[in-house]
């Protein structure tokens, strides 16, 4: 590649770790910058398309809801796109029969056949878990059992999870659990953040805003790894692919999970009157079912047809890993790496891969922008 040598940063993905550095590195620094993606767009897993059909906005790797507590990433976005007013809620269907998800009172009292008002709660779960608990729970179905009781856990969380990591819920860690919220009233909002909701242009036109700058040359269907080796030594190479990738999995390969999706357009105004419905049972291929209309509640939708998405959770191999199983082994791997990390002064790994850690959107910008304040910015003052 002819000029490599005049770029001060070169950044690898195109995501919201590298597309935040590279707007603030090219438009606060003034510095040059080549932004490299692999993929043939731009946004990484928040990338969002039309559908030429129905004229339907779709998250093309699963539904991606925007939200935060963080005034700061939310100022920061907003220079980029205006939000609107969708407030996200998931359904779960098991044994045929729809449950509020998060576990909430209406999921308690529709399970057991109840009408508990939420005071009620509390005695009523103390006699639940009465019936099984772990003192020092030592991973998911422990935790969860913990939170919920058994016979919630059995039904709306045990064949769902083995169908999300591929994993029996005993071998997965305890703080998975702690991703998933658990109410005793009838909030049925999933996140409880106060800024939340769905770019109201999409996600690409935020990423293709952010990117608008002579001071960023953008490199599609480009393997870092192919140009590797013609980058200038001076260039700061920021990286947010995976990090045993990076080290040519010199200490052994880290576990990813990955994603398949099958599209399908239904003949009917409305498939499944939400955007998103879990599918508990095990014997269910799919893990949930997107219908992205619903995202975009202020759009006018073309009539009698619709967008539905099968998600499918799968074992990722080297060229598609979405995101970390974790458990002590794969950070005791990802610790190697770390460790030869510090042996690069010019090298810089973040992101959900980079990290290995199960990031949403927020935390990704916050650290970008939290990296781009301390690190890359006072270098140039």
């Amino acid at each position: 590649m002819e000029g490599m040598s005049h770029y001060d940063y070169v950044l690898v993905g195109a995501g919201f770790f590298c597309a935040v550095l590279a707007e603030r590195i090219a438009n606060d620094l003034g510095k040059k910058v080549l932004l490299v993606e692999k993929r043939k767009h731009l946004g990484g897993n928040c990338y969002s398309a039309i559908d030429p059909i129905t004229n339907i906005e779709y998250h093309a790797y699963g539904t991606h809801v925007f939200h935060t507590s963080n005034r700061e990433v939310w100022e920061y976005l907003h220079r980029f796109t205006t939000f609107n007013h969708y407030y996200h809620q998931v359904l779960s269907t098991w044994n045929g029969k729809v449950y509020q998800m998060p576990i909430n009172l209406e999921t308690i009292n529709s399970f057991y056949g109840l009408n508990l008002k939420p005071f009620e709660v509390p005695a009523f779960l103390k006699q639940e878990l009465g019936k099984e608990n772990y003192a020092e729970p030592a991973n998911f179905e422990q935790q969860a059992i913990n939170l919920v009781g058994r016979p919630l856990y059995e039904a709306l969380l045990k064949g769902y999870t083995i169908k999300q990591w591929g994993r029996q819920p005993s071998e997965i860690p305890a703080s998975v659990v702690k991703r998933l919220p658990f109410r005793h009233n009838y909030r049925e909002s999933y996140f409880n953040d106060p800024f939340q909701g769905i770019p109201t242009d999409g996600y690409t036109r935020i990423f293709e805003k952010m990117l608008h700058s002579d001071n960023i040359t953008l490199q599609l269907d480009t393997d870092f790894f192919d140009i590797r080796g013609e980058i200038d030594p001076r260039s700061t190479v920021i990286y947010s692919g995976a990090i045993d990738r990076l080290f040519d999995y010199k200490y052994g390969d880290l576990a990813y999970r990955s994603l398949s999706f099958e599209q399908e357009i239904m003949s009917v105004d409305d498939y499944q009157g939400t955007s998103v419905m879990n599918y508990a049972n095990e014997e269910i291929p799919y893990t949930r079912i997107h219908e992205p209309k619903h995202l975009h509640p202020e759009r006018e939708h073309i009539k009698g047809k619709t967008l539905v998405i099968k998600e499918f959770s799968v074992e990722a191999n080297r060229e598609n890993p979405y995101y970390p199983v974790g458990g002590a082994a794969n950070q005791a791997i990802y610790q190697q790496y770390q460790r030869e990390l510090a042996h690069h002064p010019t090298l810089i790994v973040g992101g959900r891969l980079g990290d290995y850690r199960y990031y949403d959107m927020h935390h990704v910008i916050a650290q970008a922008l939290n990296l781009y304040q301390t690190q890359l910015k006072p270098k140039h003052a």
